[in-house]
Order: C-alpha cells, then sequence, then structure tokens
C-alpha cells in the first residue's frame, strides 16, 4: 500500500516534534513551506560545581519542509535561499557554537531528473572567525513519494538513512 503525501507528512511532523520545536505558522511568502523546526543542544562538563564550567558545546539545526505535488528546479533554488536567508539571523556565533545547520526537505509526489539535481548539487557553507566560533551547512533532501525514495546532497546523507527507516516502518505497520 502506498502512502501518500498528507499522510507521510503528518508522520514527519510526528518524528521531528520528538526533539524538534515545530513552527507551523512560519511565514514564506508564495513558497509551499509546511512548518520550520528548530532543534537546540548545549552539552557541558563542569568541575564540582556548575560554575566550574570546563568546556561547552552547542549544536542547531533548522529545518525547513516544503511540500508540494511537483517541484521544479526554480522553486526549489527559491526555497532554499528562503531557507538559508531565513537561518542566518538566527545564528548566534561564540566561542562554545559548533554548527547551526540549515535543512530543506522536499516532500513530492515525484520529481524530474533537473530537479533532483539541484537538490543534490546544491552547497551552502559559513564558517565563523575560522570556524573558531563554528560553521553552517545546507543538508537537503528530496523524499519522492511515488518511488518511496529519498534523495540527498552529500552532506545530507544522514536524512537519506531517517526517510528509509520511515518508509520501512509504515510498511511493516498494518493499517
Amino acid at each position: 500500500m502506498a502512502l501518500d503525501r498528507a499522510s507521510f507528512l503528518k508522520v514527519l511532523e510526528d518524528s521531528y516534534s520528538a526533539y524538534y520545536n515545530i513552527i507551523p505558522d512560519a511565514e514564506a511568502p508564495g513558497l509551499p513551506l509546511i512548518f520550520r523546526a528548530d532543534y537546540f543542544s548545549r552539552n557541558e562538563m563542569y568541575f564540582l560545581l556548575k560554575e566550574n564550567t570546563i568546556w561547552g558545546n552547542e549544536t542547531n539545526e533548522y529545518l525547513y519542509l516544503f511540500s508540494a505535488e511537483r517541484f521544479d528546479p526554480d522553486t526549489v533554488n527559491k526555497c532554499i535561499d528562503f531557507a538559508i536567508a531565513d537561518m542566518l539571523p538566527r545564528v548566534k556565533p561564540h566561542k562554545e557554537h559548533q554548527y547551526t545547520n540549515v535543512k530543506t526537505v522536499f516532500v513530492a509526489d515525484g520529481f524530474d531528473k533537473e530537479t533532483l539535481k539541484v537538490i543534490k548539487k546544491r552547497r551552502f557553507n559559513k564558517s565563523y572567525n575560522h570556524s573558531l566560533y563554528g560553521y553552517s551547512s545546507l543538508l537537503t533532501a528530496a523524499v519522492d513519494m511515488d518511488r518511496q525514495k529519498a534523495f540527498t546532497n552529500s552532506a545530507g546523507q544522514a536524512q537519506q538513512k531517517f526517510f528509509k527507516k520511515l518508509f520501512s516502518l509504515r510498511k511493516d505497520s498494518p493499517d
């Protein structure tokens, strides 16, 4: 049984809400943004008292989920440009900042070769104070509902495993 796009979006929202703060009414004029999800993590080590911090480490991610019946290369580029422009002012680099990544996920019934090529080839990297204050990277993913397959750029390979796991769980579950 094929999973339709609307139910898969609900599954994605539920799965991301475990670790991310979901912002459903994020504004993206003219773009098919479903929601933005924010993830913040801070780890630190201290000696005897919390005031005696030895080290600290912050990692953040901003995920932008776009969904449409079909995407064309121009729309994909506009969505990615919007996500990067929206994420950059939110980055607060400092000496304990490791990274703040921007993830763009495109869910569609199908993708043509040109659109997949844009999603796979798109890159963005930015270092803050020569990487002493961390960096930012772009992770993109295209989820093809017809083929039940995910395609990513080289930085987003972990997302491919995540979507593969979601598809296999949905196939195994009795509906």
